[in-house]
């Protein structure tokens, strides 16, 4: 691809030139806010996920992230773009084909707690899924089923008749991988599926994720705001900021080179635990406060807090570039 305004095209992510798993093409996702007013969640993002591979989707709080993941799978109808699942454009499925598609994209929700229904037991929280598709028709087949989803997470066939509120966070959030595995999905959206956990669970869990990626053969959109969790798990990253994509690269590459004023500034605040690396770097931090969503003004998104910003950044919108081997950035001062 030439170094060329990337404007109809789609990042590709496997090199070799196989169709990826799933291809996103300007999705786009708004709310109202009130009288003429929109909030642009998610403003023409497009993007490929190869399988059995990890995008790692950052940013900060508030930048469209969730929105992206959740109007991929449908929870929340796409204002425009395409999504394409093994060649098949989804949002133009009919609806009693979407419910089968639905078995092989699932995901795994921030909030351990919220996303699982208090009334059911875990054993039939992981269990409900097989029965809406019609999946183990024999009631202890489904059980052996659980049974085996629970062991596979790290819990045991014991906690299946326990409730929610009687587990950790830590405990919660295997039961949510556990049920968005039992349908054998091929695509998890793991949207900050970690966040809320401790640190050293967090490790766990992201171990486990890893080993099932190796095992099942699995493709995530992994979805988080920690930077250096990304560069473990992650194959390429996508960084957003206020609804858009401004860049995107092997996540090596993106780490060892970034190109955006934003990404900068982001992995200048991971911490290091080097000493002598603390005392010979100043971190850059970003100046300012996001903008609001709310009818975004013309230009950069990012010209106010950035300090490489012209008057041009002002009114021209930058699309993103190629500024290295599969490696783009969406600034106009590159």
């Amino acid at each position: 691809m030439s170094a060329a305004v990337m404007e109809k095209q789609v990042i590709p992510a496997q090199a070799d030139g196989r169709e990826p798993l799933l291809r996103v093409e300007h999705l786009k996702k708004y709310f109202p806010a009130g009288k003429k007013q929109v909030l642009k969640a998610v403003d023409d993002i497009s993007f490929s996920i190869g399988k059995g591979e990890t995008l790692g989707l950052v940013g900060e709080s508030g930048c469209g992230k969730t929105t992206v993941g959740r109007t991929i799978l449908r929870l929340y109808d796409p204002d425009g773009g395409a999504v394409y699942f093994e060649g098949t454009d989804i949002y133009k499925l009919p609806k009693k084909e979407w419910k089968p598609m639905t078995q092989k994209m699932q995901m795994v929700f921030q909030d351990p707690y919220a996303s699982l229904n208090p009334f059911f037991t875990v054993g039939e929280i992981i269990e409900e899924p097989l029965k809406i598709h019609g999946l183990y028709p024999n009631k202890a087949e489904r059980r052996e089923r659980v049974y085996e989803l629970l062991e596979m997470v790290g819990l045991n066939k014991d906690h299946a008749n326990r409730f929610p509120h009687e587990f950790s966070g830590g405990q919660r959030q295997r039961v949510g991988i556990a049920r968005a595995l039992a349908l054998d999905p091929t695509f998890l959206v793991c949207d900050e599926a970690i966040s809320a956990l401790d640190v050293s669970i967090q490790a766990q869990v992201v171990n486990m994720l890893m080993r099932f990626q190796r095992e099942l053969d699995l493709t995530y959109l992994f979805i988080t705001h920690d930077l250096s969790m990304v560069r473990h798990i992650a194959d390429h990253t996508a960084v957003m900021y206020l609804g858009t994509m401004v860049e995107y690269g092997e996540t090596g590459e993106l780490y060892a080179h970034p190109a955006h004023p934003y990404t900068q500034g982001l992995l200048s605040a991971v911490p290091v635990a080097d000493p002598a690396y603390c005392r010979t770097h100043t971190p850059s931090h970003l100046q300012g406060e996001v903008p609001s969503p709310i009818n975004p003004k013309p230009g950069c998104r990012f010209c106010d807090r950035c300090p490489r910003a012209t008057e041009r950044c002002r009114s021209e919108t930058p699309q993103l570039r190629e500024v290295g081997a599969g490696h783009w950035a969406a600034c106009l001062n590159l």
